[in-house]
């Protein structure tokens, strides 16, 4: 697994990529246990990258507050990846 943080005024996106349905299933539960703690919800999608990967992408809009980097560091360190540049 690894992933990527892009952020921009008002804008934060997380992509995490994966291989097969066991770490997807791990992506996404523990995507869902972490945001479901905030008020603030996320647009999530996911779709199909290069060597039988999927990335999901979960993104907050009008993040004026920037509420969202917490939210990424503990999904980060709680599925324990790495950060592409």
């Amino acid at each position: 697994m690894d992933a990527k943080v892009r952020s921009e005024e008002k804008f934060a996106k997380l992509s995490i990529a994966y291989s097969g349905k066991e770490e997807g299933k791990l992506v996404c539960s523990t995507i869902d246990n972490i945001t479901s703690k905030y008020k603030t919800k996320p647009e999530t999608y996911t779709c199909n990258i290069s060597n039988n990967r999927e990335v999901v992408v979960i993104e907050y809009q009008d993040d004026i507050d920037r509420e969202a980097g917490p939210i990424f560091e503990e999904i980060i360190k709680a599925l324990n990846i790495t950060i592409c540049d």
